[in-house]
C-alpha cells in the first residue's frame, strides 16, 4: 500500500489506501502513509477528555506518537494544562499552526513547556480535524511532524482525508465491539445503565433488590474492567463502547 509523496494524487491516493482497510490497523497504517505524504511524521487519534481525564494515554485511540513522548506529557500532566485541546473540541473546523505561530492561529498562549517537549519531538507543526461518531461522541484527528505550515488546500484535503477515515474506522470499531463478548457481567451492565440514568447506589439497589454495597461493588469492578477512575468516566466510555444506549 503506496501513497504518492507530492502532487494532487495524494489525497485520491490516501482515500485507496483507507477504502481498502480490512481493520482498525489498516486504518492507522493508510493514515500513516497520508501523513507522510503531507510530510508529516505522526498521527494521532484521540476522544475528548471529559474533566476528570489528565494523561493523554487514557484518551488516545490510535496513535504513531512516540511512548517517550506520551509518558513525558503525562508526568507532567499537561493534559489539562494544553489550551490546543479544549478549544480544537470547541469548534468544527479544521485548524492548523505552528509552534511559531500558535498564539496567532488560536488565539491563545502556549504553555512555554509544553511547547519544548512538542518542540523536541519534532511536533512543531500541526494539522487537526474534529470529528463526531454516530453516537455523537467527539474525536480529533491530528497530524504533527516538522514542516512548513500547512496551506489552506491542504488542509482541506486533510479534512476529506480525516472524514473518510474516521467513517471507515468507526464502521470496522463497530463490528468488531459488537463482535465480542462484553467485558462486564449482566449485573455490572445493569449496575452501570441504571447509573447512566442518574440513580445513586442506594435506589439502584432497591430496583435490583441488592443491598448498596453490593451494587458499589459491581461499580467497583465495573470501574476497574474498562480502566476508569470514576463512575462518570465509567458511563461516559460505556456509552463509546456500545456497552449501554
Amino acid at each position: 500500500m503506496a501513497v504518492t509523496t507530492k502532487g494532487p494524487g495524494r489525497q485520491g491516493t490516501a482515500g485507496t489506501a483507507i477504502a481498502a482497510s480490512t481493520s482498525q490497523a489498516d486504518v492507522l497504517a493508510a493514515l500513516k502513509l497520508a501523513a507522510e505524504a503531507y510530510d508529516f511524521t505522526y498521527v494521532t487519534l484521540l476522544m475528548k477528555p471529559i474533566e476528570t481525564d489528565d494523561l493523554l494515554a487514557r484518551v488516545l485511540i490510535q496513535s504513531t506518537l512516540p511512548s517517550e513522548f506520551v509518558r513525558e506529557f503525562d508526568q507532567q500532566r499537561f493534559l489539562p494544562r494544553c489550551p490546543s485541546t479544549p478549544a480544537l473540541f470547541a469548534t468544527l473546523l479544521p485548524q492548523a499552526w505552528t509552534l511559531d505561530t500558535f498564539e496567532a492561529d488560536c488565539g491563545i498562549p502556549l504553555p512555554r513547556d509544553i511547547a519544548r517537549l512538542m518542540r523536541d519531538f519534532g511536533l512543531a507543526t500541526t494539522a487537526a480535524m474534529p470529528l463526531h461518531s454516530l453516537e455523537g461522541d467527539r474525536f480529533l484527528l491530528r497530524f504533527d511532524g516538522r514542516r512548513e505550515a500547512v496551506e489552506q488546500g491542504e488542509l482541506n484535503e486533510l479534512a476529506m482525508i480525516a472524514l473518510h477515515a474516521f467513517d471507515v474506522f468507526e464502521k470496522l470499531r463497530r463490528s468488531e465491539r459488537f463482535a465480542l463478548p462484553s467485558p462486564l457481567s449482566t449485573r455490572e451492565l445493569e449496575v452501570v445503565r441504571w447509573t447512566a440514568q442518574g440513580k445513586t447506589s442506594v435506589e439502584i439497589g432497591r430496583i435490583l433488590s441488592l443491598s448498596d454495597h453490593t451494587i458499589n461493588a459491581h461499580m467497583t469492578n465495573a470501574i476497574k474492567k474498562l480502566d476508569c477512575v470514576n463512575r462518570t468516566q465509567l458511563v461516559a466510555k460505556a456509552i463509546r463502547l456500545g456497552l449501554i444506549n
